[in-house]
């Protein structure tokens, strides 16, 4: 059993409120270890890594998208899947909006305890001021730690010394409990990171144009959102097989004992990808924007109405966790 639990620090007292109890398996990963697992599936040569993507125009004589890389390569490319995150150079060529940001910024960090912890199966927040620090195991030895903060005004090359990281945040927690500092204090540096958090505007995400040709985005290209539901890697992970399904049932022909990708066939299996995605992660954006909006702002009136539409339009909170997106 999973739980959640919520632990109220203002006024210097300790104040905990159980959320939810989750009788299905909830774990929480390393990214790394997922991108490990998921490339170790695929054949060898598949991946090519150092390829950052410049620009992608349209070739004006075969009309197939020009791919181009800021090493100066380039090739004329058959198919198009931007899974290039939320400053996706995908995403520019299909017009969509640019993505805007939370007035929040988020650290996160892993911690070991070679002798184990004592945390239990469970998500905890702590919340005092405007600080929000959460925690939850990944396992026995080592556990995820996320501390969500309004955005902090330095110069960027000071949040990239992880050094500079972890003693900002600790100033910021100087006043939470010695487990929260113990566990800051000892986190693994390589691990540090910090993020001005980003969204595609979820009335964006109901009118974009999200294909054109033999040209798609998916994951955060598509529908970058706050963490607060932990459901963006998540909702990648379920474009992937949508997408999969819809390209193997309508992207390609028979031929032979084979089969050959169709223009026509991709250009039907991206607007079906996108017709079937698109409710679902409106969904999702939705309710992360008002979560992330509820605990940027500072006007009590703001805090209000956003927690009234929270309300209103999610009265169960964790239903995206029961969402099937099928099999492959």
């Amino acid at each position: 059993m999973y739980r959640e639990r919520d632990i109220s620090l203002d006024g210097g007292k300790q104040k905990e409120t159980s959320l939810t109890h989750w009788d299905g398996e909830t774990r929480c990963l390393r990214r790394k270890d997922l991108i490990d697992t998921l490339y170790a599936a695929l054949p060898p040569g598949t991946v090519k890594f150092g390829c950052q993507l410049e620009s992608i125009k349209l070739d004006p004589h075969s009309n197939k998208p020009v791919i181009r890389f800021i090493d100066g390569s380039s090739f004329v490319a058959k198919v198009v899947i931007g899974c290039d995150g939320g400053k996706s150079v995908v995403a520019d060529f299909l017009n969509l909006k640019p993505t805007k940001m939370f007035p929040l910024c988020a650290v996160r960090g892993l911690t070991s305890y070679p002798t184990g912890h004592s945390f239990g199966h469970q998500l905890i927040r702590f919340r005092k001021d405007n600080i929000l620090v959460g925690r939850t195991p990944i396992h026995d030895n080592l556990v995820f730690w996320f501390c969500v903060l309004p955005n902090i005004r330095k110069d960027q090359k000071h949040w990239e010394d992880p050094e500079a990281i972890r003693q900002s945040t600790l100033e910021l927690v100087s006043d939470h409990p010695h487990e929260i500092r113990e566990m800051i204090e000892n986190t693994n540096m390589k691990s540090l990171s910090i993020t001005h958090l980003r969204y595609r505007a979820p009335w964006d995400l109901l009118s974009g144009t999200f294909s054109k040709g033999t040209v798609t985005v998916a994951g955060d290209a598509m529908h970058i959102m706050g963490p607060f539901l932990g459901q963006g890697g998540s909702a990648g992970l379920e474009d992937a097989v949508v997408l999969a399904r819809i390209m193997a049932q309508l992207g390609s022909t028979s031929v032979g004992s084979g089969s050959k990708v169709t223009t026509p066939g991709v250009e039907k299996a991206f607007n079906q990808f996108v017709k079937q995605r698109r409710m679902r992660v409106l969904r999702l954006s939705l309710q992360t924007y008002l979560i992330g909006m509820l605990w940027g702002t500072s006007s009590l009136l703001k805090k209000i109405l956003y927690y009234m539409l929270f309300s209103l339009l999610f009265h169960n909170q964790n239903s995206h966790t029961n969402y099937d997106c099928g099999f492959l």
